[in-house]
């Protein structure tokens, strides 16, 4: 196994980032931090690339923050802490407003800023074994990786309030049903089952998908006008794409569409 703090892979047009410092928990430090933007800012430029997968190495998904890395800063804690989570937010940035799918495959615990990459995802799968805690309140410290945006949007301002304030763990099956994640996979199998899902939106209509990303992303701060007039320009737009020519082409002829050329029927 490569001692890279990210590993990233290729599967067809599907990228696979796996957070790598398994015996740390794929806890984040300022190495992590910037590879995930590098790599990130590559990834959301490549038109081959047409959808992200990410997942954690070994045991857990991401600890969060690296707390050990926190404490020997010193005196240069807050400037530390700074760098670090801004680096970490330029990549949420850049995941969020990509034209293309974010499928995140939650193979174990995922804490702090790990709770956050996890749940960035348009679709979010997870391990039987996968659990949530905020653990902010644990070490004193505020949400960091967008948590304080999306949690409430995900489950609901109580909700959050409950789960970042009194730092309480969410398993799997609570998770689920709650608005966390999407689905939790078989056992033994989510790897599979998540690299199948991002191949899928791979096939499918990218652009299209990237709209409905920036639609959704917005809906919570317009007003229903304002979201309808987005999403009246949004599906003009699209309409004069080659993905709708061709959805609407194999829609009339009752094939399968192809939204990657050259792909078989």
């Amino acid at each position: 196994m490569t001692d890279k703090p990210l590993i990233a892979e290729r599967d067809g047009a599907v990228a696979i980032l796996r957070l790598n410092r398994p015996a740390g928990g794929n806890t984040i430090d300022l190495a992590l931090a910037r590879a995930l933007e590098q790599e990130v800012l590559v990834l959301a430029d490549d038109a081959s690339v047409r959808a992200i997968l990410l997942t954690g190495e070994g045991r857990l998904f991401c600890g969060g923050g690296d707390i050990a890395a926190f404490a020997s800063a010193g005196e240069d804690a807050p400037a530390f802490l700074f760098e670090l989570a801004d680096t970490l937010h330029r990549s949420v940035d850049l995941l969020a407003g990509m034209q293309k799918p974010l499928v995140v495959a939650v193979n174990g615990p995922a804490a702090g800023a790990g709770f956050s990459l996890a749940i960035a995802g348009d679709i979010v799968l997870a391990a039987p074994s996968a659990h949530f805690t905020a653990a902010y309140a644990g070490v004193g410290l505020t949400p960091d990786g967008g948590m304080s945006w999306l949690l409430p949007r995900l489950v609901g301002l109580r909700r959050a309030q409950d789960i970042i304030l009194n730092n309480r763990r969410v398993d799997a099956a609570e998770a689920v049903a709650i608005g966390l994640v999407s689905r939790i996979a078989d056992e033994g199998k989510l790897m599979e089952e998540a690299l199948a899902t991002a191949a899928h939106l791979a096939e499918g209509p990218v652009a299209a998908i990237g709209g409905a990303r920036t639609l959704l992303a917005a809906s919570a701060t317009r007003s229903l006008k304002e979201q309808l007039d987005a999403e009246a320009r949004r599906i003009s737009e699209a309409a004069g794409g080659a993905e709708a020519q061709e959805g609407i082409a194999a829609f009339l002829a009752r094939r399968k569409p192809r939204f990657i050329e050259g792909r078989d029927h």
